[in-house]
């Protein structure tokens, strides 16, 4: 069984209060990295859906809202390939150290 002492010590160093920050920080960024070119492409289409609808050049059946979306998709998993970057490196080693006391 897990000692709550414990938790409560771990989650009032400093060092672990600059983890959840630095987490948080990055998360909110990468959410917004996410969900705002997902909503300015579903505007897009709701409201001027013409734009999405051009051809990729005269003669093409490809439109633009194709590679678009292709791209909006493509830069999620680029983000999502950040995250996990980021949290098997820094995070994970400001875990370790929190948890050997070191920090």
């Amino acid at each position: 069984m897990v000692n709550p002492t414990a938790i409560h010590d771990v989650r009032s160093t400093p060092a672990f209060e600059q983890l959840v920050a630095r987490r948080r920080t990055f998360v909110a960024w990468l959410t917004l990295g996410t969900l705002l070119p997902y909503y300015a492409f579903v505007l897009v289409a709701g409201f001027a859906p013409g734009i999405l609808a051009l051809k990729i050049f005269p003669g093409s059946v490809i439109t633009i809202g194709w590679p678009v979306g292709v791209a909006l998709i493509a830069g999620t998993w680029v983000l999502t390939g950040m995250y996990v970057h980021r949290a098997n490196g820094e995070f994970d080693e400001l875990t370790a150290r929190i948890l050997a006391g070191d920090a």
